[in-house]
């Protein structure tokens, strides 16, 4: 990709696969720059192979080198108009084990998951904040509905995505010029939620780029910032 002032330029984290993924082919289909990432090289690369306008950058969004690598990555394109924090880390091991509960949860893995979806995407936003100041730009959070609702199994991951939500409602507070939005797409037919339910059939879930119009509408900064759930967003575009 060759900079140019006036394209698009976005950043989508955790793009190999599932919303991610989704939400990046929307966006190369639509002429934006789009630099992904994801932490498997040759399954990122795959994935988005033969998108136009689409640069991979593999790495571990929880590692500072690699933020710094994306941040790079902004800087050769000469702006950014979009942040989406989708890579997400659901028990902190790649193992398919289900959900344990708080009393057994592994220290080591709540600190993982912690590293993965709350500092990693508040310091990936503090390395891109001037130029998202700049093009007065739209930064997107993925949550869950597990950051609100109680539910057995899910503690470590939801108050992760709790304390998300309220990062972003303070990043909101404090740079009233972006459109700053958490997201929650509901449940999805994906290799994470699989994950959480080793075994099952999860076929049922809708596919993850039926919840791509939702984001769309949030790229467009047809809302306030604040956090909002898919499904609203998605029935708003079908009334």
């Amino acid at each position: 990709m060759t900079p140019d002032s006036a394209t698009p330029v976005a950043i989508v984290t955790g793009a190999s696969q599932g919303l991610g993924l989704a939400l990046t082919r929307a966006l190369a289909a639509a002429g934006w720059r789009v630099v992904v990432d994801a932490r498997h090289a040759e399954v990122l690369r795959r994935a988005v192979g033969g998108l136009s306008g689409v640069a991979a950058a593999p790495g571990d969004i929880a590692e500072p080198a690699h933020r710094a690598e994306l941040a790079a990555a902004v800087g050769t394109l000469g702006r950014l108009d979009l942040l989406v924090h989708n890579a997400s880390a659901l028990t902190g091991s790649d193992r398919p084990r289900g959900l344990p509960a708080l009393a057994d949860h592994p220290v080591e893995d709540l600190e993982r998951i912690y590293a993965v979806n709350v500092l990693a995407p508040l310091a990936l936003t503090q390395l891109l904040l001037p130029e998202l100041r700049a093009t007065g730009g739209t930064m997107i959070a993925v949550s869950s509905d597990a950051a609100v609702e109680a539910y057995p199994g899910w503690g470590g991951y939801g108050s992760s995505k709790a304390a998300l939500d309220q990062l972003v409602a303070v990043l909101a507070a404090e740079n009233p010029d972006l459109h700053v939005y958490a997201v929650d797409p509901g449940d999805m037919n994906t290799a994470m939620h699989q994950q959480a339910f080793p075994g099952e059939d999860i076929s049922d879930r809708p596919l993850p780029q039926t919840v791509v119009p939702a984001l769309l509408r949030l790229v467009r900064q047809e809302l306030p910032s604040g956090r909002h759930r898919a499904a609203d967003l998605l029935a708003a575009v079908t009334a």
